[in-house]
């Protein structure tokens, strides 16, 4: 974190250079963007085909085919949600928050897409609805689904506490994804990466640049709704924190379970094609 100014002589035209206007670093004006009329007419007639209940402090894994929707919804209390995707052909392909983060912001809500690692870098999912689409920036900085976060996880829990705790949000997300593909938890682990943290309210403090948590706003009939650009699976995990209001590795904090629900629209939102992998040559020359 930056430290107190004190620490080293400011130049004399320090506040010329905070002054310094910043600079977009990945305009998309030139990204194709989602039809979202069009997605939102496809759900007309949708047939809900399956449907996941996450416990509390566990994580399952869901299917969702190209073409279809999946929702994440609030059932019984404010809970947050770690959500990991990868291509359900190749678990190679995966969610890329940092770069998902560079294109939309630090917190996503409808119309933004989340893209996959390189080198496939493709959008893997497009939001095409939120509850909490309400709640913008509050105060302080906060706002909800973020791409900040990376899950909370036993490796940094240990380093912490000295203690071992194994429903952090990335353990649950191993079992879970070492469950669906049959393979040992360490083979899989891996794969596991940084996620998007489903309702969960986040920011910056402004003095130190720190990533902060707070209670989060979702409430019972909340939800997050996703259009599946390609074939998915993914895992949830319902952390352990709760709503994190207080600590996010926990058994002490009111935890409640998530539903993940899939649809199938009756036929595909106009002019939609599943995106192809990235194009980009990988010759790499000099």
């Amino acid at each position: 974190m930056k430290r107190a100014a004190h620490e080293v002589t400011e130049p004399q035209d320090a506040e010329a250079r905070r002054r310094v206007a910043p600079v977009i670093c990945y305009p998309v004006e030139t990204l194709p963007r989602p039809d979202l009329a069009a997605y939102q007419a496809a759900r007309d007639g949708w047939e809900k085909v399956a449907e996941v209940v996450v416990p509390p402090r566990e994580a399952r894994s869901f299917h969702v085919p190209a073409g279809s929707f999946f929702r994440i919804v609030s059932i019984e209390g404010p809970q947050v949600g770690d959500l990991n995707l990868w291509s359900a052909d190749d678990v190679d392909e995966r969610f890329f928050s940092g770069k998902t983060r560079a294109l939309h912001g630090t917190h996503l809500s409808t119309g933004d897409q989340l893209w996959s690692c390189l080198p496939y870098l493709r959008p893997m999912a497009t939001i095409t609805h939120d509850t909490l689409d309400w709640y913008g920036f509050d105060a302080f900085g906060g706002s909800v689904h973020d791409v900040i976060g990376t899950r909370c996880d036993p490796y940094t829990h240990k380093l912490l506490s000295g203690e071992e705790y194994h429903h952090c949000c990335h353990s649950n997300l191993t079992r879970a994804l070492s469950e669906r593909l049959g393979k040992p938890k360490q083979e899989v682990e891996p794969a596991v990466h940084d996620v998007l943290n489903v309702f969960m309210c986040t920011g910056f403090t402004r003095d130190t640049g720190q990533y902060f948590m707070k209670a989060s706003p979702v409430r019972p009939g909340d939800y997050l709704e996703f259009f599946a650009e390609i074939d998915l699976l993914g895992a949830l995990s319902a952390c352990p924190g709760g709503d994190c209001s207080t600590e996010h590795s926990s058994d002490t904090a009111a935890c409640h379970p998530l539903l993940v629900e899939v649809y199938r629209p009756k036929a595909q939102p106009a002019g939609w094609t599943s995106p192809p992998r990235n194009g980009y040559s990988r010759s790499h020359e000099d």
